[in-house]
């Protein structure tokens, strides 16, 4: 990430904490003022985006530090690491929801100035709507794991508080009071299935998950139509740390081919791939043609 591209992928991170308390602050009134139990689940999940944001924020800073002795690709993986405890602390959330949903499933009560609670909530929501969107963009400009990750739990935010708010309507027309509990405990289910995606995806990312097949036929193109002069390339690995995407492929070029030429075919290939996926790192390991494998190759 260019140092341009960090300070805004930064700056957004600080604004995503004072929105998040913002929006804290509106759900909890609309909950106190209340008493709903669905309006509690939509409070706790805000502390959690709080709670996200801040880590986000400080995994940025970490995750854009420069390579070191003890980290010499980087710090990259910060990121993923900061989604993971985002996913856990969603997970935690949805269990807490659970407990509250279970004692007013129990002890059931009717609300107090609801629709006042529900304005609240959808002004609420109407900001994280927003902010969401603003996330994704920078975040697919930037390559942030982190930030996608808080973008992704805000809409999630944004669909139960919507799931919530028509729930809560319903239980104040048709005066059943046991379907805000219900509410409460769908949304529990809703938060917690986010919460294990996310955490499947982090981990995906930790482990040197290799990239998706669309992105790996852009890669195979690349060599095909810049390695002129070699005969084929294969052993292609590839894995995603934060922002940046590392390469490596064997290049097999003829046997009497000189050391300087090969070189060229190498150089030609890295320049293709700077112009077009500058956040791609590339090794390239060169081989005569008697380590040819002629089957799952990249032609040339």
């Amino acid at each position: 990430m260019g140092d341009t591209g960090l300070k805004t992928a930064t700056q957004i991170a600080a604004g995503s904490i004072a929105v998040g308390v913002a929006v804290l602050a509106l759900k909890a009134a609309a909950w106190w003022l209340t008493g709903s139990a669905a309006l509690y689940s939509d409070a706790l999940e805000t502390v959690v985006n709080v709670a996200a944001s801040i880590i986000a924020l400080y995994a940025l800073h970490i995750a854009n530090q420069p390579a070191d002795r003890d980290h010499p690709f980087g710090h990259a993986k910060a990121e993923f690491l900061a989604a993971a405890v985002e996913g856990a602390l969603i997970v935690a959330a949805a269990a807490s929801i659970l407990r509250s949903a279970w004692f007013a499933w129990h002890h059931p009560h009717r609300l107090e100035t609801p629709f006042l609670g529900i304005g609240l909530n959808m002004v609420a929501t109407a900001a994280n709507a927003g902010w969401a969107q603003l996330l994704l963009r920078v975040s697919r400009r930037a390559r942030s794991p982190a930030l996608a990750a808080d973008a992704r739990h805000l809409l999630a935010d944004v669909a139960t508080s919507c799931g919530i708010a028509v729930g809560v309507v319903l239980v104040v027309v048709t005066g059943k009071l046991w379907l805000d509990p219900a509410v409460a405990a769908l949304t529990a289910v809703y938060v917690l299935w986010s919460g294990v995606r996310l955490i499947k995806t982090s981990v995906g990312g930790l482990m040197d998950e290799a990239l998706d097949d669309g992105t790996l036929a852009d890669i195979q193109a690349v060599i095909g139509e810049f390695g002129g002069g070699a005969l084929e390339a294969h052993d292609l690995r590839t894995r995603q740390a934060g922002q940046t995407t590392f390469l490596e492929f064997h290049l097999v070029v003829p046997g009497d081919m000189r050391v300087a030429a090969a070189h060229e075919i190498c150089d030609r290939i890295e320049a293709a791939f700077r112009e077009r996926m500058s956040h791609l790192v590339v090794n390239i390991h060169v081989e005569p043609e008697h380590k040819a494998k002629h089957s799952g190759v990249v032609r040339i």
